[in-house]
């Protein structure tokens, strides 16, 4: 099977939010806010702490939810000059590649540490880090989607 695609700038910010935000320490360091928070509101409420501790830890929960929502996926698309290009993908039964005008490369399917799948692509994770954004736009029609998510599923263990 071969893709061709280029990456629309709003989808990928949202990918990139989905794959922050799925991020295990990302997830702890937001339910921890998210419950500071509470707490903050709670013993503000029955008077227990000053107005400005509340403000304090508001301020830092606006902070990290904008942190991780707006800067984060705004700072990692504008670095990466991979989002402006077109590239073509060919899926095989031994490996995958990624085919710009420059070259090319080859993985094979073992390089994959698992796959995601968000609204808009499936993200394909060579490590904890690293991962491939294939958009679901560059294929053809859904049941060109359901062989990937098909193919994934078998390939990545």
């Amino acid at each position: 099977m071969t893709i061709h695609f280029k990456y629309e700038k709003s989808q990928v910010i949202q990918a990139l939010r989905y794959h922050f935000i799925s991020r295990p320490e990302i997830r702890t360091m937001i339910i921890l806010v998210n419950a500071f928070a509470i707490l903050s509101i709670t013993l503000y409420a029955f008077k227990k702490i000053t107005p400005f501790a509340f403000l304090i830890g508001t301020t830092l929960w606006l902070v990290l939810m904008i942190s991780f929502w707006f800067v984060l996926p705004f700072m990692v698309y504008r670095r990466a000059e991979t989002f402006r290009h077109e590239f073509s993908m060919k899926f095989g039964e031994a490996d995958f590649s990624l085919i710009h005008q420059h070259g090319q490369k080859s993985w094979p399917w073992k390089s994959l540490t698992k796959f995601v799948e968000s609204p808009n692509f499936f993200h394909l994770y060579f490590d904890a880090r690293s991962f491939l954004l294939v958009p679901k736009s560059g294929f053809r029609d859904i049941d060109e989607v359901h062989e990937m998510r098909s193919m994934l599923r078998e390939k990545v263990k």
